[in-house]
């Protein structure tokens, strides 16, 4: 069935995909599909294609690719477009006064976060990472903050202590479709009135870089098992023995009154830990640089000084 509003769509990665497949599907014209510029990636240094280009290819939708949003050229090209609605799914820019202004119906932010905790660019990583018991969705109407528009609705969802932040995105941006094809003909109604946030609670999502995921062993064994979950796809953790990086892939916190230096390796079962500032943190799937991943029993098999090493801090 047809709709007649005309939406720009404005995403990138993964997480955006089922919210712009959710519109298609609910008859709505995309005007455009918004996304970044390629990138080059690998040793080829060949072109990647975001996710929502490669949705918007496979579905013959107008893409475009139009770099920043501050430039006159590129606000009116979006200007000549009509739109009614704008929707932004973790697109990776803020939008300026000269876009939020057009489409009559304003610029709605799906943001997976239960705002106003967590803004900014990594909020499932913080959630996990900040041992949330509840994570969600803030479908907010945007304005020139970063994730500080009136809430429209909001949906949560119960963070498991098996989640890491792939699959959170993946559980989380289903419920983001869901939200938008629920709400988009309300909003468009006037049946639902957006509400300010309680700014004085606002809290700040990470900011990650590679490093971050170098682990300190003095930290409590169960803040390291939440980083491994959080870090999983990038930067992941990490710890290096005799001299190389070796990542970490499956960890868990064990409760332990053993007596060792932090960052000693121990014996556990079959397996090994390491002893944290407070507890053992068992290693389960590890990783040298440069070899395939290997479980803990495989790993000290052909690592025999591993157990009764130290490892830094």
């Amino acid at each position: 069935m047809k709709n007649p509003l005309r939406i720009i769509f404005m995403g990138t990665p993964p997480f955006a995909v089922p919210s712009l497949l959710r519109l298609v599907h609910d008859g709505y014209k995309l005007v455009a599909v918004c996304t970044k510029q390629d990138k080059t990636a690998g040793r080829g240094q060949e072109l990647s294609y975001s996710a929502v280009k490669q949705t918007a290819l496979k579905l013959s939708l107008p893409l475009f690719q139009l770099g920043s949003l501050n430039r006159s050229e590129n606000q009116t090209a979006l200007a000549r477009m009509a739109a009614d609605l704008i929707v932004v799914v973790a697109f990776g820019q803020l939008l300026p006064p000269a876009v939020l202004n057009l489409p009559c119906y304003g610029c709605i932010n799906v943001h997976p976060s239960l705002l106003p905790f967590h803004r900014g660019a990594s909020p499932i990583a913080s959630t996990i990472l900040g041992g949330n018991k509840w994570s969600g969705v803030s479908l907010i109407q945007m304005d020139e903050g970063l994730d500080t528009g009136n809430i429209i609705t909001q949906s949560k969802l119960l963070v498991r202590a098996t989640d890491t932040t792939d699959t959170l995105s993946e559980k989380l941006a289903i419920v983001s479709a869901t939200m938008l094809s629920e709400v988009l003909p309300l909003w468009v109604q006037g049946s639902i009135k957006a509400r300010a946030q309680e700014h004085s609670e606002a809290t700040s999502s990470i900011s990650l870089e590679k490093g971050d995921g170098e682990i300190d062993w003095s930290l409590p064994a169960v803040d390291i098992w939440r980083m491994a979950r959080a870090y999983q796809s990038w930067p992941g953790v990490f710890t290096k023995f005799n001299g190389k990086v070796v990542k970490l892939l499956e960890v868990y916190p064990v409760e332990s009154e053993l007596q060792y230096p932090t960052g000693s390796v121990v014996t556990l079962g079959r397996g090994c830990a390491v002893c944290t500032g407070q507890g053992l943190l068992e290693l389960r799937r590890l990783q040298v640089e440069g070899k395939r991943a290997l479980s803990a029993i495989e790993f000290l098999n052909g690592q025999r000084t591993f157990i009764g090493s130290r490892l830094p801090c």
